[in-house]
């Protein structure tokens, strides 16, 4: 209920306002889809770009049109209802691949054609003004996607811990169950990645529509440079968790590779720790270039097979995106690793 509060102030408002100017300001008596239209357009969900309403609403105005020329020359009845659902959702179909598209404009459509009107075109207006308001109060009534931005981020960075986590004990105990166990969080990590992506898409667009948030464009730029760069620590988790479990075969437990693992997890916190607030990134960057300075893999796995020395230069990719994430510059993060 929290978290739905910014979405039903915009729906109450919107709605209550595209009533009111239809009944008082334009004089219609029952402005149903005046309400109708701004509830679905808007709707609860976490994706609020102004595009995703505006098609919404194109979809919803569409079916209301279709029904308004049916009922003007063959009337209302039960075969013109079918007629008015199926002409909607071909041609909703033909417009827009999405199949919110076409349901919203067959719902509308079907509103039209079960509760008759007198003057014709009366109710197209409605739909106008309650498209009209839905767009208005997306832009002037913004819904903080900031913070919902930033509580993705945190679900995204302690899933990551989760699976860092699970293969730090696979490697003490030599633990293959528990390596694969690593290996499931780490694939598992791509669904948040991709949910985080559509709420900062989502937050920027409103951001760049909105006068009340457009200061914080920047803050949502800087929001998606640490989610591509986690996205790409995460596929070199995933290496890395094949890598465990291959070693893990064996029963021996490695804990220079376990630790340096484990001061990486550390890292990756501190730049969880970035999400909300940017005055955290410096030490973000500095935990992780610490052990990033250590990671030379003929140093720190002499004498053990090729593959252990492989798990070490594993490493060295997942640091660098840990300390791109934290805001430090490509070439910079790579200069921060040991000449191999």
């Amino acid at each position: 209920m929290r978290d739905s509060l910014g979405a039903i102030a915009q729906i109450v408002i919107a709605a209550t306002a595209a009533f009111a100017f239809a009944h008082y300001v334009l004089g219609h008596p029952a402005p149903l889809l005046a309400a109708t239209v701004t509830i679905s357009s808007l709707g609860l969900v976490r994706d609020a770009r102004p595009r995703r309403v505006a098609e919404t609403v194109v979809g919803m105005v569409l079916g209301i049109l279709i029904a308004e020329l049916i009922v003007l020359v063959a009337g209302i009845g039960w075969w013109q209802l079918g007629l008015t659902l199926a002409a909607s959702l071909l041609v909703a179909r033909f417009l827009s691949a999405q199949p919110a598209f076409a349901v919203a404009a067959a719902i509308q459509a079907a509103i039209v054609m079960v509760i008759p009107a007198s003057v014709p075109f009366l109710r197209l207006a409605d739909g106008v003004v309650g498209g009209v308001a839905a767009l208005l109060v997306t832009a002037l009534v913004p819904r903080s996607p900031l913070r919902a931005v930033a509580a993705e981020g945190a679900e995204v960075f302690a899933a990551f811990d989760g699976a860092v986590t699970t293969l730090v004990q696979g490697l003490r105990r030599g633990d293959r169950m528990r390596a694969e166990r690593g290996l499931e969080k780490a694939r598992a990590l791509q669904d948040p990645i991709d949910q985080w992506r559509t709420a900062i898409d989502s937050g920027a667009a409103v951001a760049r529509l909105s006068p009340f948030l457009r200061r914080q464009r920047t803050e949502f730029e800087r929001q998606e440079r640490i989610r591509t760069q986690l996205d790409l620590a995460s596929r070199n988790l995933r290496v890395i968790a094949r890598r465990v479990v291959y070693l893990c075969d064996d029963g021996v437990a490695r804990p220079v590779a376990a630790d340096l693992l484990a001061e990486l997890g550390a890292g990756a916190r501190r730049v969880a720790d970035a999400i909300g607030d940017i005055s955290y990134e410096p030490v973000a960057r500095e935990a992780v270039r610490a052990v990033a300075s250590r990671l030379d893999p003929a140093a720190l796995a002499a004498g053990s097979s090729s593959v252990d020395q492989n798990l070490i230069g594993a490493l060295r990719p997942l640091a660098v995106d840990l300390m791109s994430a934290a805001g430090m510059p490509a070439a910079d993060a790579r200069a921060a690793l040991p000449r191999t």
